[in-house]
C-alpha cells in the first residue's frame, strides 16, 4: 500500500492527519463528553445503582463512541483517502474497507 507519510521528525513512524482548530475542538468536545459519561457509570457503580440504569448508560456511551468513529472515518475519507486516490494509490481503498470493518 504506498509509503507512510510523515510530518515532522523523519524518525517518526506515525502518519498524521492535519485537522483544523475547529475540527479538533469538535472531536475533543465529543471525547470529553464520552469521558464524562464513563465517569458517570463509575459513580453509578459506586452508588450500587440499578443494573438497568447502568446498562442504559453503557448503551449511550457505545452509541456516542460509534458516532465519534463515523465522524473520524468521514474526515479520513474526505482528506487522507481522497488525497491517496488523487496520487494514484488505489491500495488505500483496501485499507479503508478494513478500517470500516474494525469500526463496526
Amino acid at each position: 500500500m504506498g509509503e507512510k507519510r510523515q510530518d515532522g521528525c523523519p524518525a517518526c513512524h506515525h502518519r498524521r492527519t492535519p485537522r483544523s482548530d475547529a475540527e479538533l475542538k469538535q472531536l475533543k468536545n465529543r471525547l470529553n463528553r464520552m469521558t464524562g459519561q464513563l465517569a458517570g457509570i463509575g459513580r453509578m457503580l459506586d452508588e450500587n445503582r440499578y443494573c438497568g440504569d447502568i446498562l442504559i448508560q453503557i448503551s449511550a456511551v457505545e452509541k456516542a463512541l460509534q458516532n465519534f468513529g463515523y465522524v473520524v472515518l468521514r474526515s479520513h475519507m474526505e482528506s487522507c483517502v481522497a488525497q491517496e486516490l488523487r496520487e494514484g494509490n488505489d491500495g488505500i481503498l483496501d485499507e479503508t474497507v478494513e478500517l470500516m470493518k474494525k469500526l463496526k
